[in-house]
């Protein structure tokens, strides 16, 4: 049987109750302000993109919530498969002081995130937070509604992007287009880190010509390395946005 054949070949399935649904998103580290003015950022992977709306899924109990009912300017950051391991760093960080009850078995308080993963602050253009220099798209946004998902546990976040800027190295010469071919993002995918492995195809309504094999990666180490877009990276804590 060929490989296109047996894709569309039905399978057995089995009937599940798993503890996360993290079944493969890009991660995002949003930076947001604390009340006395410096900046918080905190790991999640619970977005998606509406046109220039980019919906959030945040912990209710966590900094970052807190700050965007106040303060609703917002960076969300993304980084590159590459920097899976200062992800990792903030991800058992919490900005909350003292440490929400919930989390104290596995979270502690640190006020510099961006220290604490190894990270630069970057001006804004036209928000208070800074950016993540290191990340290589970094979209600029305001919450323009904030309301409570079903069961009160999260917050749902409309952020309107106001600014994207992109590494040069990911964007086609000459147009507004980023080049799937170089831009590879940290995928989380049940608490596992991944990147991408090889195109497989575009949509009909794709700008962008398709990635060329031999095309060298800007974001991905070279393969004799041991580091594979496709290698996974196990992650100690949850990447959920709740601090």
């Amino acid at each position: 049987m060929d490989t296109a054949a047996a894709c569309l070949t039905p399978t057995a399935h089995l009937p599940i109750t798993p503890s996360i649904l993290y079944f493969g998103t890009p991660v995002a580290l949003l930076s947001t302000l604390n009340e006395d003015g410096t900046p918080n950022l905190a790991p999640m992977s619970s977005a998606w993109a509406l046109g220039d709306t980019v919906v959030l899924g945040l912990g209710a109990e966590g900094q970052t919530a807190v700050n965007l009912g106040v303060r609703p300017e917002l960076v969300i950051n993304l980084p590159a498969a590459r920097q899976w391991t200062a992800v990792e760093r903030l991800a058992p960080l919490t900005g909350r002081d003292p440490v929400p009850a919930e989390k104290r078995p596995v979270f502690r308080t640190e006020r510099d995130k961006f220290g604490a993963a190894g990270l630069t602050p970057q001006p804004s253009e036209l928000v208070a937070p800074p950016r993540v220099a290191e990340c290589p798209l970094q979209l600029e946004a305001r919450a323009v509604r904030v309301a409570p998902s079903a069961n009160g546990d999260f917050l749902v976040i409309e952020a309107e992007v106001v600014r994207v800027h992109a590494d040069a190295d990911i964007v086609v010469p000459g147009t507004q287009h980023i080049d799937p071919g170089r831009w590879h993002p940290l995928i989380y995918n049940f608490r596992h880190y991944f990147g991408l492995g090889g195109e497989l195809g575009h949509t009909f309504r794709s700008q962008t010509p398709s990635a060329s094999a031999d095309t060298p990666s800007a974001d991905v180490p070279s393969p004799s390395r041991g580091d594979t877009p496709s290698t996974p990276r196990h992650a100690a804590a949850p990447t959920a946005a709740d601090a």
